[in-house]
This record gives structure tokens, sequence and C-alpha cells, in this order.
């Protein structure tokens, strides 16, 4: 990223905690075969915690690390996920979203490692257009999520440990929007 340390570093404790809830929730999630929504859930999981600790790490490292390590880290399954939602309907809208935002860090990656000298005040980096698309979908992502932490169905604000999973998501929408603001 090319933001300031202090931010790079903010955002990389904040995404690597939303990773790790996301990891723990995968690691202590029952593996006996519950059906479909049990393995759906599985794979949101497995794909924000991919996301919430990825994040945390191209924050941290920016474009020391090859272009070609983000690709495949997050190409790969954004492209399954992409792939899975054309497929099939179940959760096709959670997975599309996951297929954006991998394609999203992807991109990033490539823009980065484009450019390597430019640091805090340089040039932006990447395609404005895009860049700004991005923008809008994970500010309008953040909006989203926050109002769904804030509001329960039933009408209450979700307190305890039953709205930690939108909060997660509400933590990598809003690491999203910051990493592409810093681009």
């Amino acid at each position: 990223m090319h933001g300031p340390t202090l931010v790079n570093w903010l955002l990389a404790v904040l995404t690597a905690a939303a990773g790790a809830y996301c990891l723990t929730r995968l690691r202590h999630s029952p593996c006996s075969p519950a059906g479909t929504h049990r393995l759906l859930a599985r794979e949101a999981d497995a794909a924000e915690a991919l996301m919430g600790l990825g994040m945390a790490a191209m924050a941290v490292t920016g474009a020391a690390v090859p272009a070609g390590v983000w690709a495949w880290l997050f190409g790969i399954p954004a492209t399954g996920f992409l792939l899975a939602a054309v497929r099939g309907s179940a959760r096709r809208v959670h997975r599309l979203h996951h297929a954006v935002g991998g394609l999203a860090m992807t991109y990033m990656a490539l823009a980065m490692t484009a450019s390597p000298g430019h640091h805090h005040h340089a040039a932006s980096t990447g395609t404005p257009l895009l860049t700004g698309a991005l923008l809008l979908y994970f500010g309008a992502y953040s909006l989203w999520a926050g109002t769904r932490l804030l509001h329960t169905p039933g009408g209450s604000v979700a307190v305890g440990t039953a709205g930690l999973p939108q909060a997660c998501r509400l933590t990598m929408g809003i690491g999203m929007f910051a990493m592409l603001l810093t681009m």
C-alpha cells in the first residue's frame, strides 16, 4: 500500500484479527456433513479468513512480495468463486462478492508492483475508473454490512458474539476501501 505507515499497520491489525476470527470459526466448525448450508458456511469462513489475513499481509509487505504470488493467492480462489456463482444458484451473491474481493486484491497487487518506487504522496497507481468502481462497491458494501451489524432481523442491536461475523465483514469491507483509497 502507498499510505502512511501507521494506517498500514492499523489496517493490518484489524484485518488480521478479522481473518484470524474467521480461521477460528472454520477450524472449530463441525466437520460432519450437515448439508449444503454447513458446506457453504465453511466456504465463506475459508474465503473470509484468506481475505482478512491476505489483506493484513499486503498492507504490511505491499510491493515487496512479487505480484505473481498475490495473483495466485487471490486470483485462483476468485476465479473459483466466479465459476461457482455462475454454475450454481446457492449463495450466488455471496460467491460473487468473494470473487470481486479476490479480483480486487489481485488488481491492487498488480498495480502496486507496477510502480514499486511510488510511496506516500506519489501519483496514483492503477486504472482510475476501475479503482473508482471498486471504491464505490466496497463503500456501499461497508455501509450495508454496518446496517446489518446494527440491526438484526428482530429489530434489536447485535450484542456479544452474535454480531462478530458481521463485524468481521464490515472490517474487511472498510479495509478494502482503505487499501483502494491509498492506491
